[in-house]
């Protein structure tokens, strides 16, 4: 279990770092641009159009994958609205602030599965339906990477006001790790955690 694990971890780390390295320095500087053009006055709303959308593609992945090894309708779901829920936190909540605060950034603390919790568990629940059927977890997970990048973005140019270029580089490093840690745990090893531990009782 742990060899697959790791084998497993391993893959996923060489396929996403790249990609989520370049899709970060990218958004920083559009988003960069947008906020410096006054073309957007604040990313909170975007936020939370991104952070549900995450969570949603996030659901789909992590139910599809449980329901591969346990065919388990409501198990799955239960599993998938979960993972997602917690992961994505997270990815776009908990290590961007954490980041920030590290490289002292003023940031401050935001959690929409407290202030939003009808948006956050409709999103994971219709993302959890359309894991059981669809039954695919790589077109779904590169959205997923993909979203994070953003949702996790948006939280620190939503909630934070020090831009300087060093703080950019700085911003860059977080949403990186705050992208590939979480998605790598949520996608890949908590569902064959599950799994196996759900396998060992019967």
């Amino acid at each position: 279990m742990i060899n697959k694990i790791n084998s497993n971890l391993l893959h996923e780390l060489k396929e996403h770092i790249p990609f989520t390295a370049l899709a970060t320095v990218v958004s920083v500087l559009v988003s960069f641009f947008i906020m410096k053009a006054n073309l957007i006055t604040s990313l909170i709303p975007i936020f939370y159009i991104f952070h549900p959308i995450h969570l949603f593609f996030s659901a789909i992945v992590s139910t599809a994958l449980f329901y591969k090894y346990k065919k388990n309708i409501f198990l799955s779901i239960m599993v998938g609205m979960f993972i997602s829920m917690i992961i994505g936190s997270i990815s776009d909540v908990f290590f961007p602030y954490l980041g920030s605060l590290l490289f002292k950034i003023p940031i401050s603390f935001h959690l929409p599965a407290l202030e939003s919790p009808a948006l956050i568990i409709g999103a994971t629940f219709l993302g959890a339906l359309i894991g059981i059927f669809f039954k695919k977890t790589k077109f779904p997970h590169f959205f997923h990477v993909f979203i994070s990048v953003f949702a996790s973005l948006f939280y620190i140019f939503a909630y934070s006001t020090a831009f300087s270029l060093l703080n950019l580089f700085f911003i860059v490093i977080i949403t990186t790790i705050s992208v590939v840690v979480p998605c790598c745990l949520g996608d890949i090893i908590l569902p064959l955690l599950f799994k196996d531990k759900l396998e060992k009782k019967k």
